[in-house]
């Protein structure tokens, strides 16, 4: 029972770590048969993992489910997401801060102690600049981020300098973080040509 438990967190870490994998491939790093994988991919599917069949290649890979099931971090990735948290916390994107101090509780009540001297110490010894840049809302981050992603036109209200506020019609292409302001640069289909606006004055509409 040891020895299959282990295997089935060895098989989720390696679904984790690429997109898909053949059987044939999965087997090898395990060092069992086929049929073995065959049979410790319905577990974790029976433990609520959407491992999906790929065309093709008769292979696996883990796709998005439902509900966020658990993850398996090495330590450099767990290093990595706890100081991206510590980072978030006194970020500049609205109401972020307690979300991320929550996380980084439940993360940090499971982390092994050889972990944890590293992330203290490099807290320690690390001197963050106060930010005295605007906060955004993570919801206009978001719109935005998939507008970019998914080439969609946007339509919103910008605010320039002087408090005055117009319509915009622009095709995003990339959200820039310069660790003070968040910009998105795109298309100002209006006056083609290129544009770049502060986040923190934009008021999203609908995608056109």
């Amino acid at each position: 029972m040891w020895e299959t438990s282990t295997r089935l967190l060895r098989l989720l870490s390696l679904l984790q770590t690429r997109r898909d994998w053949s059987g044939a491939e999965l087997a090898e790093r395990l060092e069992v048969t086929a049929r073995t994988v065959r049979r410790d991919i319905d577990r974790l599917r029976d433990l609520g993992y959407p491992v999906l069949a790929t065309a093709g290649t008769a292979g696996y890979l883990l796709g998005a489910g439902a509900d966020l099931p658990p993850l398996l971090l090495d330590d450099d990735e767990a290093v990595a997401v706890a100081m991206g948290l510590r980072t978030a916390a006194n970020g500049s994107i609205t109401g972020i801060e307690e979300t991320s101090v929550r996380a980084l509780a439940k993360l940090e009540q499971v982390l092994p102690s050889r972990l944890r001297h590293r992330i203290n110490a490099l807290q320690s010894m690390t001197v963050p600049m106060a930010n005295t840049g605007p906060t955004v809302d993570p919801s206009t981050l978001t719109a935005l981020a998939a507008a970019c992603r998914d080439s969609l036109r946007l339509r919103f209200d910008y605010r320039t300098h002087d408090g005055t506020t117009g319509i915009r019609t622009t095709e995003p292409h990339r959200l820039v973080h310069t660790g003070q302001r968040w910009y998105l640069i795109g298309w100002d289909t209006d006056r083609e040509d290129w544009r770049t606006y502060r986040v923190d004055r934009i008021a999203p509409r609908t995608p056109t």
